[in-house]
């Protein structure tokens, strides 16, 4: 009989967002299965959000941040700190060096999965460390070819960012960990011999292959690693209930992550814009924090809006089981910013997506998703701008004329989850494999 493998313990270290955080507490999970001893570390507020995993043999490690006045642990996360305490909360993250050491070596793991911010832990540590990457390969390999490849094109012509987008991308490009560069981006340097990342071939293919060549790693494609939604004390019922009254392809779900917010102009023309497609739509509505959602929901729409819309319109205020409503038949669209876990969640239920991206990646994530012929985008001014006209022209496109590209996502949606298995186990073989050469 074949000897059982040892098991080998992992300390997986997220960046303080749950756009981050939830990829690394699937992939926990999946290791989990597969004999490897799991350790997910981050900070207190975050680990109090997780779902509830006693069921996983996950252990849970609290990381405790400095915290100066402006700074306190209950905005320890993206989702908490105002855009204005952004800087702040990564001069803390940094400035844990030492609470982090201690934690490993407390731990003794047998390997570090690090994220985009941490190759500060990858160099300190005496043992194998290993980049997953939550954001996908066409963003990644566009951002690496420009700061490596200077002045030289890239390769495929369907990547490109508009002028609003260039401007942007000036103020956020720390958020690519492209400071301080050493021959790249040090994620993906430190790396031990092969990057993880959040996709799939079937989607981004060529991608992987071009970001291979560029950072000289395998590319490990881990599937989707859904997050699968859980029931919220009635919340979901109420409006999967809604939903289920509307007939098959008929609705569009609005969402643009827990992380990213409208201006109150840009709400106004999306409000417009659905009440002129006269389409269903499901429209979760966020605000920063400490700003009150119901006030400040009522003075972004026009008014009259909820009145007008009727019943053919839902307005779900901070939270919604996003998962559950892009699989249900009848809705027809996303209108998304374009974040890499929902243009996965899109593909993988099968719902051609409405493009408004915001910032960093979800450019050319909704670039890839036009290329693959599941995307149209709202047009928009050279400020970024969208008018409600916008909105309802591309709106119509999905709910109208839109069998040609729910097809194609379909049919990327099967490829996906053919390969969905192979992706973890591919991984797991070559974490393995990494230990043991450092063992021998």
């Amino acid at each position: 009989m074949e000897a059982k493998q040892a098991s080998l313990s992992i300390l997986m270290f997220p960046w303080l967002a749950h756009g981050h955080v939830f990829p690394y507490l699937e992939l926990a999970k999946n290791l989990s299965k597969l004999n490897f001893t799991i350790f997910l570390c981050s900070t207190p507020i975050i680990l109090q959000s997780l779902p509830d995993h006693r069921h996983i043999p996950i252990t849970l490690v609290p990381l405790h941040l400095p915290s100066p006045p402006d700074l306190p642990p209950e905005l320890h996360t993206t989702k908490h700190a105002p855009p204005h305490l952004m800087p702040r909360l990564h001069e803390a993250f940094h400035a844990s060096k030492a609470a982090f050491s201690a934690i490993v070596a407390s731990l003794s793991p047998s390997m570090l999965i690090y994220d985009c911010f941490q190759a500060w832990a990858a160099a300190a540590l005496n043992i194998p460390a290993v980049h997953f990457a939550t954001t996908g390969a066409a963003a990644y390999s566009f951002y690496y070819h420009h700061l490596t490849r200077k002045g030289s094109p890239f390769p495929h012509d369907a990547m490109y960012l508009h002028r609003h987008e260039l401007a942007a991308r000036r103020v956020t490009t720390s958020d690519f960990d492209v400071e301080n560069l050493d021959n790249g981006l040090p994620s993906f340097n430190r790396s031990r011999d092969v990057v993880l990342m959040k996709t799939s071939p079937a989607i981004e293919g060529k991608y992987m292959d071009y970001l291979s060549q560029l950072c000289n790693k395998k590319i490990l494609a881990l599937g989707p690693l859904i997050t699968t939604a859980s029931d919220n004390g009635g919340h979901d019922s109420d409006i999967m209930d809604w939903l289920s009254k509307k007939e098959r392809f008929s609705t569009i779900f609005i969402s643009f992550g827990s992380e990213n917010y409208l201006s109150k102009n840009q709400m106004r023309e999306m409000a417009k814009g659905l009440e002129a497609s006269k389409a269903n739509f499901i429209w979760v509505v966020r605000f920063p924090r400490g700003e009150s959602e119901e006030e400040e929901t009522k003075e972004a729409l026009p008014l009259g809006f909820a009145e007008r819309v009727g019943e053919r319109g839902k307005i779900v205020e901070g939270w919604a089981p996003q998962t559950k409503i892009l699989a249900h038949e009848n809705v027809c669209g996303f209108i998304s910013h374009c974040g890499m876990s929902s243009t996965i969640e899109s593909l993988y239920f099968g719902v051609p997506v409405i493009g408004v991206p915001i910032k960093i990646d979800q450019p050319l994530n909704s670039r890839l998703l036009m290329e693959a012929g599941v995307c149209v985008e709202v047009a928009r001014d050279d400020n970024g701008d969208f008018r409600g006209d916008d909105v309802a022209a591309a709106i119509r496109r999905v709910v109208e004329s839109g069998e040609g590209m729910r097809a194609g996502a379909a049919e990327i949606r099967e490829a996906m989850r053919a390969e969905e298995e192979c992706g973890v186990g591919e991984a797991a073989e070559h974490l393995r494999r990494i230990c043991a050469h450092r063992m021998v």
